[in-house]
């Protein structure tokens, strides 16, 4: 006998729960309520926790599109790796609401940058079941527009460019502090994160970084990387509500110790952008 989600008895909560659903199905569909449906003979109080705080108080935030936070939600369970059945859930949620096939393969594979190749690949194979769930989806793999066809000079240089485009100094000083110890630590950073992920297409630079700042702030063991990227989304566009947006979403997904680290590195970052501006009048 399935258990119906209950509703709360009326109380302030009571407007967090009906929005949280309201946006719970809009992204998961009726499967939504099935899924806290499976809680009510165990911990319905999870459940409601889980719509009013997740949804009801977090998703119902602006300063990201629905399409922005199904993405970083993807990209931090793949880099966490210990989620396959929330990973699968959120992309499903994302083709839900229009999210590209193409943009959750290439969130994925970036993530392989700061999490490791097998973490992707465990993404992949949940998002190629998503797939395979929905054979009316018209999807063809996304390839680089090099396709391989370039020098290893060509490469490098490529990867330069998408590296001071995005990071700028900040990434520029984490190459060069690599060349008295590992040179070619430096040369893989450059080659494979910015010529052959990077500059890939499917994602833009913008949603690249939020997808970064996210899966950093969710491992929570990267804050001089999660600095970087934080600088890097501002310089590809992105926005201080943006940054902040996606640092509070992980305290749903990474908990609250995550978050607060995360939103130390952005105080850090804001703060150095501050007085580089005041610097510069």
């Amino acid at each position: 006998m399935t258990t119906a989600v209950a509703s709360p008895s009326p109380s302030p909560s009571a407007d967090r729960f009906e929005r949280g659903l309201a946006l719970l199905h809009e992204i998961a569909g009726p499967e939504g309520s099935d899924i806290l449906n499976g809680l009510g003979d165990i911990a319905p109080d999870l459940a409601r926790l889980t719509v009013e705080f997740g949804y009801g108080d977090v998703y119902a935030r602006p300063g990201l599109t629905l399409a922005q936070r199904q993405l970083i939600n993807v990209a931090a369970l793949t880099a966490l790796g210990t989620a396959a059945p929330q990973l699968r859930f959120h992309i499903d949620g994302a083709l839900n609401i229009g999210v590209e096939p193409a943009e959750i393969v290439e969130t994925v594979l970036h993530v392989a940058v700061y999490t490791g190749i097998p973490a992707a690949l465990n993404g992949m194979a949940v998002a190629k079941a998503a797939f395979e769930a929905r054979p009316e989806l018209d999807f063809t793999p996304a390839r680089s527009d090099t396709d391989g066809a370039q020098t290893l000079r060509e490469r490098h240089e490529r990867g330069l460019a998408a590296l001071k485009r995005v990071d700028g100094e900040a990434g520029e000083r984490v190459v060069a502090s690599l060349a008295d110890i590992a040179p070619v630590l430096a040369d893989y950073i450059v080659d494979f994160a910015f010529a052959d992920v990077y500059s890939r297409p499917a994602l833009d630079l913008k949603t690249r970084e939020l997808a970064t700042v996210a899966a950093c702030t969710a491992l929570g063991t990267a804050a001089p990387q999660l600095r970087v990227h934080l600088h890097g989304l501002l310089n590809v566009g992105g926005t201080r509500e943006e940054a902040i947006e996606a640092i509070v979403q992980m305290a749903v997904y990474a908990g609250f110790p995550a978050a607060l680290n995360g939103i130390a590195a952005a105080r850090e970052v804001f703060a150095e952008r501050d007085a580089a501006g005041r610097a510069g009048e």
